[in-house]
């Protein structure tokens, strides 16, 4: 068993603790921001005097060889160490001997793994950006193109007055920005760097932590060493953020199986993101949808595993804070792949606009409209509420609409109504003469499609140090 802890101890770990304790299954993940580190380190003691400038060059080469041959697949990843810092440190020594021994020079495990896992974490929250944005993108073409496609809104899961289908995917573009908004603000927070913390009180080396997190494109070091190696603070944020993303997703989902069901027909899902029956050959299931929905329960499960396991946790470092890493992986990899796979799905629906515009005939949603006409006609609103409710009733009797009834048949409810009842309750008419800014009118829609392209042109991301290149070329 590979280890580097092992000078206090007169016997070996057993082996099953051994296994219970290793970490290198999962952290393997974050190899490639171990190495970074390491070589950021290296140059910031050289930089200080504390490794000479052969030294300095020798365990950078040799930092840089390891993890090219790795991304190669030339060098794998033995599962031999304990974890990933160990392994590469091992591999170090192989090839430098007693310069390798160097490597660990100034810093303690703790604030490695501190800084991988934030270093991880924040290049997730790019990944997880840049999937919002697509998912933006997708949702942007979709109401561009359907500022008149007329369809009822809910209420309760009750038809109540009529939309168009922009003015409800607008709604979920504001959920899903906002999502982007949170990544953002999160990546700002949390970008301070914890490596020179050492264990938990720092270490008696001068280090330049400066230095160290301009290396690695961070804003800052961290100002406190033993928070700084006990800080999952960023981490909880960010599963609380895609619980968030996911609830989103999960109520898009909700809606879309509701729209392909038999009753509705309002969209036809793609052939590609559909499953058949093994039994009933007329099914066609929406099963991204439902899996999406699904996962949103698994999502949760990851934030509140680690806000309990944080709970009791004394200052500074415990073994518990290892549990984050296998809960936040999954939950990572669980969003992401749900956010790629729906935007394929959204990008390939069909809606079939002309059921949607009968959905908000037949759902009497135009009948706050009959209301209003009445009212401004010189009807009590209480009086008009109660006689457009009789006209409600008529319809359903006799399984029509309110635009279908002939002008007879209203008068004979109310003899105020006249001939201009009926472009007062049309569709169009609801629609568009809901002009204030957020409404569904196609004047209100218009401008706000024009500013969320105009938000969407803009990219916080582009502005980001580009500290990768630079640390290792």
């Amino acid at each position: 068993m590979a280890q580097l802890w092992g000078g206090r101890f007169t016997k070996e770990t057993d082996q099953l603790v051994y296994n219970f304790n290793a970490s290198i299954s999962f952290d393997k993940k974050f190899y490639r921001q171990d190495m970074e580190g390491s070589i950021a380190h290296v140059k910031m003691l050289g930089k200080q005097g504390i490794l000479t400038e052969q030294e300095t060059e020798e365990l950078t080469a040799g930092v840089k060889d390891i993890l090219n041959e790795v991304e190669s697949g030339e060098l794998e990843i033995s599962h031999e160490y304990e974890d990933i810092h160990s392994f590469v440190e091992a591999a170090l020594i192989e090839r430098l001997g007693d310069t390798g021994k160097k490597l660990h020079t100034g810093r303690s495990r703790n604030d490695q793994v501190a800084l991988d896992m934030r270093m991880y974490t924040r290049q997730e929250i790019l990944e997880t950006d840049q999937l919002l944005d697509e998912m933006l993108n997708a949702v942007l073409r979709i109401m561009d193109q359907n500022v008149d496609t007329f369809m009822p809104g809910f209420t309760h899961l009750q038809k109540a007055q009529p939309v168009t289908l922009a003015h409800h995917m607008g709604a979920y573009f504001e959920m899903f920005k906002r999502d982007r908004f949170r990544m953002e603000d999160i990546y700002h927070r949390m970008n301070y760097c914890p490596l020179g913390s050492g264990a938990l009180a720092g270490t008696t080396y001068d280090l330049d932590r400066y230095y160290t997190a301009e290396l690695l494109g961070f804003d800052g070091p961290t100002l406190n060493s033993m928070d700084g190696v006990s800080d999952r603070d960023y981490l909880i944020e960010y599963l609380s953020a895609l619980c968030t993303v996911m609830m989103h997703l999960s109520r898009f989902s909700e809606e879309i199986i509701i729209w392909n069901s038999n009753e509705y027909q309002f969209v036809e899902i793609d052939d590609a993101y559909s499953t058949g029956s093994s039994i009933m050959p007329q099914k066609k299931n929406p099963d991204i949808a439902e899996l999406v929905r699904g996962k949103t329960g698994r999502v949760y499960g990851s934030l509140m595993s680690l806000l309990t396991t944080m709970k009791g946790i004394p200052l500074a470092y415990n073994k518990d804070m290892q549990e984050d890493k296998e809960l936040v992986f999954d939950a990572i990899d669980t969003v992401k792949g749900c956010l790629a796979l729906f935007t394929g799905m959204l990008t390939t629906i069909r809606f079939n606009k002309d059921k949607m515009e009968e959905s908000a005939k037949k759902g009497f949603t135009n009948a706050t409209d009959a209301a209003d006409y009445l009212v401004n006609h010189g009807v009590p609103f209480r009086d008009a509420h109660g006689i457009v409710g009789q006209i409600v009733l008529y319809c359903i009797e006799r399984k029509t609409a309110i635009d279908d009834l002939s002008l007879d048949e209203l008068k004979a409810i109310s003899p105020v109504f006249e001939e201009d009842i009926f472009e007062a309750v049309s569709m169009k008419t609801c629609v568009e003469k809901r002009l204030t800014v957020g409404a569904p009118g196609q004047e209100a829609m218009k401008k706000v499609i024009a500013m969320e392209k105009e938000y969407l042109s803009q990219d916080w991301k582009k502005d980001l140090p580009d500290w990768e290149n630079k640390l290792l070329k």
